[in-house]
């Protein structure tokens, strides 16, 4: 069954296309894997979906649901939460601060006053619980290891109960360890019944957590299917290496 799909997704920066005419289905419920060279267009087409940039044509579908050039915060009403390349978190924040800004992340202020209400905080707890990063609740963001940054952007993802996430480099700059931490996290809350769309550089990541693979080359997608399909691909393989 598909979930998010796109179709003739376009965006270009100065006469260059960073996303050519895509039309991609992902799986709704499975982990999905987006993966490419440098300068694929990866995170470009992540922007267009999460309303960060307004594609200059074509449609993106949430089951069905047309999404296309919404504001960021209709489309994480939607259901989709995204994490990004560079992490997103507040230095000068407790780690449980930022995540109840997470529950209304227009107004700061305003959430932390609101997110007072225990029923958040409790949440908020609970999250940091599951990421394993709960002692750390008084740590300023600032104060983190890369990876425990990582851990808390998901958590503030996780804050808005998104069923679709988008997660941009999850193992980019972290340690084995917590890497192996959070494809056990993306196992369990796929297992939960959320949907997963992963861009990787990491390959061991990749073709070992996803059910379905997507590959792109110069801004749209040249194969896609299991990892065992798309790693004996030759296309993929001109892609990467040249051969």
């Amino acid at each position: 069954m598909s979930g998010l799909t796109t179709t003739g997704l376009t965006k270009s920066f100065g006469g260059v296309r960073a996303v050519d005419d895509a039309s991609v289905e992902f799986l709704d419920g499975r982990i999905n894997a987006l993966i490419g060279p440098n300068g694929s267009g990866k995170t470009t087409f992540f922007n267009c979906v999460t309303g960060m940039i307004r594609p200059d044509a074509g449609t993106a579908r949430l089951r069905g649901a047309d999404i296309t050039g919404l504001a960021p915060h209709r489309i994480a009403r939607a259901g989709i939460g995204r994490s990004f390349q560079l992490c997103r978190v507040f230095p000068r924040m407790t780690v449980l601060e930022n995540l109840l800004v997470a529950v209304r992340p227009r107004s700061p202020l305003g959430a932390l006053k609101r997110s007072a209400q225990p029923a958040d905080v409790a949440k908020a707890r609970d999250l940091l619980t599951r990421v394993g990063i709960e002692h750390l609740e008084h740590v300023e963001g600032r104060d983190l290891s890369y990876g425990q940054q990582k851990l808390l952007e998901l958590a503030g993802v996780l804050m808005a109960d998104p069923d679709t996430i988008l997660l941009d480099e999850p193992a980019g700059g972290v340690n084995p360890a917590l890497i192996d931490r959070i494809g056990a996290l993306v196992r369990e809350l796929n297992a939960e019944g959320r949907t997963f769309l992963v861009v990787e550089h990491n390959m061991d990541m990749v073709m070992s957590l996803s059910d379905h693979v997507v590959v792109f080359d110069r801004g749209r997608p040249i194969a896609q299917g299991t990892p065992a399909e798309v790693r004996d691909d030759p296309r993929v393989l001109e892609a990467y290496l040249g051969v």
